[in-house]
């Protein structure tokens, strides 16, 4: 079952092609994360979808209803659909409830229940419906601004960037707060980010743009161990890529025999994700082993850089426990967890 659709979705700029053919679905009750470095058209789709924009050519629709065909559609106030954007957008002059109220539809009675009960949903104290903005702290504003988006009662939830303005740890509680507030409605949601991350563990599908196209969709994890290509693997996380020579389920490279994913034969690049090698001093190896060469201490986790036998390869950056740390010199054993995928 399907909630939102997109066909085809292409929209130009003069001479930029922000969308080229843009097509992905969205389940009702999901969440969906749309990633892609400054300029692949994140931020157009999300206002194509509200109704701010409108496509050159494709269809929008969402619960079987057509929102938009081509340059003809439905208006954003229209379509049902709330938006909370990277600043939550609240009116300075108002107070957090009348900021609330304000997304109510008229003639709906209850205002001071209603706004309380959505306080109570986005788990803010009551005793804040009186304060001003400027009284809040920016998870608090953000938290009134979905609040506000929730007063409408809404199909579908777009998510601009919501939390790149908090700083780190209030990013992330902020991230499980919204995830628990939306999955408690059954409201879809679609959120817009630049940080992987945030990405991976707040949806349930992510669709990675690049240059206007949709490179690729599917569950955080699918994408994360088996990427289409090499500049997505990059993009979504730190990557281990080495050239190969593949077949019967194996890839011979510069770490050894390893074990890959698929039915391939050949010259192939294939990727393993650092945290899927492991390793162990080893004084007793050849001198020609791989060696540490630099070493990051991160406090729960570290970086070691470690030379392969292959010294026309750079060194493998490899995350590992901060506790029993190698040395810079000293000669390791590599071991190999799951298996490697081969690259398109």
């Amino acid at each position: 079952m399907t909630l939102l659709s997109l066909e085809a979705i292409s929209k130009r700029y003069g001479e930029v092609q922000a969308l080229d053919g843009v097509s992905l679905t969205v389940k009702p009750g999901s969440r969906t994360a749309v990633v892609g470095p400054s300029g692949s058209g994140k931020s157009t789709l999300l206002r194509i979808i509200a109704g701010f924009e409108f496509p050159d050519s494709g269809r929008v629709s969402c619960d079987g209803a057509l929102l938009a065909e081509g340059p003809a559609g439905v208006p954003a106030h229209k379509r049902g659909i709330g938006i909370v954007s990277q600043d939550g957008a609240l009116f300075p002059h108002l107070s957090v409830a009348e900021n609330i109220a304000f997304g109510f539809e008229r003639g709906k009675a209850d205002h001071a229940k209603r706004v309380a009960d959505l306080l109570d949903m986005v788990e803010l104290d009551g005793s804040m419906a009186t304060r001003r903005p400027h009284q809040l702290s920016g998870g608090q504003q953000q938290r009134v601004a979905l609040a506000r988006a929730l007063g409408r009662q809404p199909r579908l939830m777009l998510l601009d960037e919501p939390f790149s303005a908090l700083d780190t740890g209030l990013r992330e509680a902020m991230r499980k707060a919204v995830a628990r507030v939306l999955q408690n409605a059954c409201i879809t949601a679609i959120l817009v980010t630049h940080d992987q991350t945030e990405a991976l563990s707040f949806a349930d599908q992510v669709a990675v743009l690049r240059e206007g196209k949709l490179i690729q969709s599917g569950p955080p994890q699918t994408l994360y161990r088996q990427p289409r290509d090499r500049e997505t693997a990059l993009f979504l996380g730190d990557a281990v890529l080495l050239p190969a020579t593949v077949g019967d389920g194996f890839a011979d490279c510069a770490l050894g025999r390893v074990a890959i994913d698929g039915n391939h034969t050949g010259k192939a690049d294939i990727m393993l994700r650092p945290e899927q090698i492991s390793i162990a001093v080893d004084n007793a190896a050849p001198k020609t082993g791989a060696r540490v060469v630099d070493v990051q201490f991160g406090g729960a986790v570290s970086t070691v850089a470690i030379a392969l036998p292959d010294t026309s390869l750079p060194p493998v950056l490899i995350r590992t426990s901060g506790i029993a740390l190698p040395s810079p010199g000293d000669i390791v054993q590599l071991d190999i967890a799951g298996r490697a995928h081969v690259l398109a």
